[in-house]
This record gives structure tokens, C-alpha cells and sequence, in this order.
């Protein structure tokens, strides 16, 4: 009696373990299978994708959740950001994104593409005033005349949104384009507030050289200015 016991137990045992691994088998067959799901409709805040290693590559987010920014190895201090895309390249800095939104005062839709390790050199932009029914788009360029300036700046940066007056804002701003740490605007191809349509070349420090352009009122313009803005040369 005792050995038939035994016996009865020690099949149990085995039985046991034969089930549980068939159950593993069967669950890791399942979860290989439905690896890829697809969905008719999904409604979220936020999606981060991500290498296998866990590098962040790219945050499609509402305004609400919106990624703060990451620039040479920093995160951005907390910040108002429109909801739309954030790109982050192999080092895990931003390097662009589309971002929109749009009321009642204002609209917009902008394609930027960053510097590596520094802020935006090119975007692809649409900026509306809805109120007043202004608005500018095409390509718009920067650049930054000191290299790899972006910690320097962001100090200023930091200096300027402390600053309780106006006058103490004015003087950092003043600061910061005399050592040449602002972005200067060199091109843009497109439509101005001004209703102007056409190409605006400035130089290094942002001061219009070439503009070529029809006005409002259909008129074709080629001017050519010097570094104070007045006209040498015009057709």
C-alpha cells in the first residue's frame, strides 16, 4: 500500500511539471504570436518610441505631456510646448520636430530640424495672427556665428526669464547679440507679414543684403542693401 502511494505521488510530481512547462510553452507561443497587435482605433497622451537599449528616439505627445527638450546631455527646464512630434538622435538629444496648434489669436505649423547639440537652424513654417488675418510661411534659415555656443546662451537664457524688469530684459538681450550668441536669421523663401512673396538673404549678423520679391500689389522688386539697411542697388 505504501509503495503504490508512492508511486501515485511521484506521477503526480511529474505530472505536475509536464503541465506546468506545457502552459510556459503554450504562453510563450501565444505572446511570440501576437507580438505585432493591431488596433482599429487608439486613443492616448503620449508614446514614446525606443531603441531595444531603452534610447528615447521619438515622443508623439499632447501639449499637456509634451517632452521638455534635451540639448547637449541636458533636460530642458519644464516648459509650455504645443502637443506634435520630438526627434532625439543616437547621443539623446533633440534634433527637431513638427509641432502645431490654433485659436481664436493665433495658428501654426512648423517642421524644425536643430543643430546638432544647439537649437534650430531650419524650419519649414506657417505662423498666423487669426485675429488680424496676418500670416508668413516658407523656409526659414538660422545660424549661430560662435560654434558650439548653446551653454553659454542658455545661462543668458536662464538670466533673461529671471529678470523682473524690462529694462533688465532689454540689457541681457543687448548682451547677448553683441557677443554674437543670438540666432541670426540668413534666409527665407517664402510669404512675410507684409504680404511680400519672394527670397530674403541677410548676412552673418542677421542684417537684410538681397531681397527679391513681388509686393502686394503685384509689383516685382531686386533691391540690394548695405549693412545698415539702405538700398545700393535696385530694379
Amino acid at each position: 500500500m505504501e509503495n503504490k502511494l508512492i508511486k501515485e505521488v511521484k506521477f503526480l510530481k511529474l505530472y505536475s511539471i509536464i503541465l506546468t512547462l506545457a502552459v510556459v510553452f503554450l504562453i510563450y507561443q501565444n505572446y511570440n504570436k501576437n507580438e505585432i497587435q493591431k488596433f482599429k482605433e487608439i486613443s492616448v497622451e503620449r508614446i514614446n518610441i525606443k531603441e531595444k537599449n531603452g534610447d528615447l528616439k521619438l515622443v508623439i505627445s499632447n501639449s499637456e505631456m509634451q517632452h521638455t527638450g534635451v540639448i547637449n546631455g541636458e533636460e530642458l527646464p519644464k516648459r509650455e510646448r504645443p502637443a506634435g512630434l520630438i526627434f532625439f538622435n543616437t547621443v539623446g538629444d533633440e534634433c527637431g520636430g513638427l509641432v502645431y496648434g490654433g485659436n481664436e489669436q493665433e495658428a501654426a505649423l512648423v517642421l524644425s530640424v536643430d543643430k546638432f547639440r544647439d537649437d534650430q537652424v531650419m524650419q519649414l513654417q506657417y505662423i498666423e495672427d487669426t485675429k488680424n488675418n496676418d500670416r508668413k510661411y516658407g523656409l526659414q534659415l538660422w545660424d549661430y556665428p560662435i560654434e558650439d555656443s548653446y551653454n553659454e546662451r542658455f545661462k543668458n537664457y536662464t538670466a533673461l526669464q529671471a529678470a523682473e524688469t524690462q529694462e533688465e530684459k532689454v540689457k541681457i538681450i543687448k548682451a547677448l547679440k553683441e557677443k554674437h550668441l543670438l540666432a541670426e536669421n540668413r534666409l527665407f523663401i517664402g510669404k512675410t507679414f507684409k504680404k511680400d512673396v519672394g527670397l530674403f538673404i541677410n548676412d552673418s549678423y542677421g542684417n537684410p543684403r538681397i531681397k527679391i520679391y513681388i509686393d502686394e500689389n503685384n509689383i516685382a522688386k531686386f533691391e540690394l542693401l548695405d549693412e545698415k539697411g539702405n538700398i545700393v542697388d535696385q530694379k
